[in-house]
């Protein structure tokens, strides 16, 4: 029923598979006529049937002709402490198989909205940082392209991967989409210069960002920071780009509802980008990741968070730095795999009952 992905799209694409479609007929023909793609119910299927892709979705080659796609980044050599994030979106989609296909707490029915399916991972360079962004750039822009939004699962990078991705990937976006929003949610602000000498690792990714003039700065706003530092005032830098900075200790034991409102102000209707780190939230709830701070945000914080962006113009989400080798129980992934499916949730044209 599920086939695996497994080609490469011209320089740097993704890992090939053969999707469940006729190669007969016409991408385009195949979205009008067809129905949607749906995760199956463990009610007729059982959970541990089938290979092993986002929510038991099938798994295409192609974006053509989708609304919306998962897409892993198993990269990890730009991580300063932990690393093992390279598996974290291949253990986010063996967790995945827990979620259903509706949001009854929101009334979103994203799959009778969206045709969506699980794109593979990108093919990385795990012995060349400055490569591997090339080829995530490539894939990402070739994802774009197509319409597609795309939820990764990697280390920093949509699904499953170091932060370092959310770099090439928001390179892809700004050929689309000009400077884009940022809501970046993370325990650290990821805006150091360099490290041993490197300007490129999963600390700097936003300052990269701003040089290159990627981010519309006056409508980035970073949720959860938190943690020691080497100096005083380690929030200088955002600040002084326009970020709006919330610390985790101004979220503690309260509801983030009000701050989304005020969020969502300030971004408008100009296209945004949601990255998502798990090490925003307290190493209680997701002990598997390479830098962890206490005192973090909640689960719940977190969906207060992402629900909050109903209504936003979200053009591109990733979930990032879930490192599975320190925390063999899964819970991490698991709030990873229930966050993707929240932010598929709030992607523009999902219908809401």
């Amino acid at each position: 029923m599920l086939r695996l992905l497994v080609s490469r799209c011209g320089g740097g694409g993704l890992s090939p598979v053969s999707g469940l479609r006729n190669p007969g007929r016409s991408l385009s023909r195949q979205a009008s006529d067809a129905p949607r793609n749906q995760p199956p119910s463990s009610e007729f299927v059982a959970r541990p049937v089938g290979v092993c892709s986002m929510m038991r979705l099938p798994v295409q080659a192609s974006p053509e002709g989708l609304d919306a796609a998962f897409v892993g980044v198993p990269l990890d050599i730009g991580t300063s402490n932990r690393p093992g994030a390279r598996f974290g979106p291949r253990r986010i989609r063996e967790e995945s198989v827990m979620l259903r296909t509706v949001n009854p707490s929101t009334g979103a029915l994203p799959f009778q909205s969206l045709m969506v399916a699980d794109l593979g991972d990108v093919n990385v360079n795990l012995y060349n940082l400055q490569d591997s962004c090339r080829l995530i750039q490539e894939a990402y822009e070739k994802i774009v392209a197509a319409g597609c939004i795309p939820l990764t699962l990697g280390n920093g990078i949509f699904k499953g991967g170091d932060h370092t991705i959310t770099y090439p990937i928001l390179q892809a976006m700004a050929k689309k989409y000009g400077p884009v929003g940022l809501l970046h949610v993370d325990a650290h602000t990821d805006t150091a210069d360099k490290a041993l000498g490197e300007k490129l690792y999963h600390g700097t990714p936003f300052r990269r960002c701003v040089d290159e003039g990627l981010l519309d700065c006056k409508r980035v706003v970073q949720i959860g920071i938190r943690g020691s530092s080497m100096t005083v005032d380690p929030y200088r830098y955002s600040r002084s780009q326009g970020f709006r900075v919330v610390l985790a200790e101004d979220c503690w034991m309260k509801s983030l509802v009000p701050l989304m409102g005020d969020v969502r102000q300030q971004m408008g209707g100009k296209p945004i980008y949601i990255s998502f780190d798990i090490d925003a939230l307290d190493p209680a709830y997701a002990p598997g990741t390479g830098t962890p701070e206490i005192a973090g945000l909640t689960p719940s914080q977190a969906l207060e968070i992402i629900r909050g962006c109903q209504g936003l113009n979200v053009v591109g989400c990733d979930l990032v730095e879930v490192s599975p080798p320190y925390d063999p129980s899964g819970n991490t992934a698991l709030l990873a795999a229930n966050l993707l499916f929240e932010m598929l949730c709030v992607l523009p044209k999902v219908a809401v009952v």
